[in-house]
């Protein structure tokens, strides 16, 4: 039995289609390299590249004035270890952190709350409590120290008029006192940055959820935690995750207001990291640390994912 070949003018066309369809393939995978390859340039010099030297610096003898002096593997590491102060900036780190996240987000969904539905004025609330939100880290700190300084800041001397106490009020003094000076400066600061996350997560949600809730008589505190906290989980994770790396991640605020002390109370890693690097002027050793601090990073953020997977899947 002899198969009949297939008509020429029938097939053309698919061919034709076929063609255009590659070309068009080719021509949307042209153009998405095209809007890829600067973010991935911008990505390989300015992370890819650094954190391969860093990487190098950690495993050699590297003097800030001197250069690449060979390797020494692992004595960086060792010296790491081995630090007096490694282990109190490290204790001293999580501690701000917890305190930090605890305070912060809490008071952030507070507001997100207080501003969540439209009234009258609602509008002017939201931009003041965004607004510290806008200054910088470093220049809100410069802001505060200034404020808590016993002899010409405007906290101390009213104080005394009042005679609600006797001396000079030393906010940085002590190392309880720098610490909670210090949270009550980043909770100023970055309340209304997190309470903007939390805001549209709370507006996300179907306010017939809340109208059916209350027409079968919930009550306030049932609505909140029926409704609201399991639909703002992807914003609270959020949150949090921003939160508790930016907290592991201080410097600013401690380098500026207390610069470690008193008596070496309040370094955290990052200032660790500076000190090695700048102070005593070995590189290799702050690489180190810096890889162990994005090791941890990594680690924390990768148990927080999995975390939030399983809460969603149960």
């Amino acid at each position: 039995m002899q198969v009949k070949a297939p008509d020429r003018e029938a097939v053309e066309p698919l061919v034709r289609t076929e063609r255009r369809q590659r070309r068009l393939w080719h021509s949307r995978t042209l153009q998405g390299l095209g809007y890829a390859t600067p973010t991935a340039v911008f990505v390989a010099v300015f992370f890819v590249l650094p954190l391969l030297l860093v990487g190098q610096m950690s495993l050699h003898d590297w003097p800030l004035l001197a250069g690449d002096q060979g390797g020494n593997t692992p004595e960086n590491y060792t010296d790491v270890a081995d630090s007096t102060l490694f282990w109190p900036a490290v204790r001293f780190t999580l501690l701000y952190t917890g305190i930090v996240t605890v305070v912060l987000l809490g008071l952030a969904l507070l507001l997100a709350l207080l501003v969540q539905e439209s009234r009258p004025g609602t509008g002017f609330f939201r931009t003041v409590y965004f607004l510290p939100g806008a200054l910088g880290l470093a220049s809100a700190s410069l802001l505060f120290w200034g404020m808590y300084s016993p002899t010409t800041g405007p906290l101390s001397r009213p104080l005394e008029k009042l005679g609600l106490v006797d001396d000079p009020v030393s906010f940085l003094g002590t190392p309880t006192s720098a610490l909670l000076s210090t949270v009550f400066l980043v909770v100023w600061k970055f309340a209304g940055f997190y309470m903007l996350i939390l805001l549209v997560g709370l507006q996300r949600i179907p306010h017939e959820l809340y109208e059916a809730a209350r027409m079968d008589g919930a009550s306030r505190g049932q609505i909140f935690r029926s409704i609201t906290l399991p639909l703002l989980r992807p914003s609270l994770a959020l949150s949090l995750l921003l939160c508790v790396t930016g907290s592991l991640l201080a410097f600013d605020q401690f380098f500026v207001l207390t610069k470690g002390g008193p008596d070496n109370s309040t370094v955290t890693v990052v200032q660790l990291i500076y000190r090695e690097a700048f102070q005593r002027l070995d590189l290799g050793t702050a690489a180190a640390l810096s890889i162990i601090v994005l090791a941890a990073l990594l680690l924390l953020n990768a148990l927080q994912f999995r975390g939030l997977r399983h809460a969603d899947e149960s």
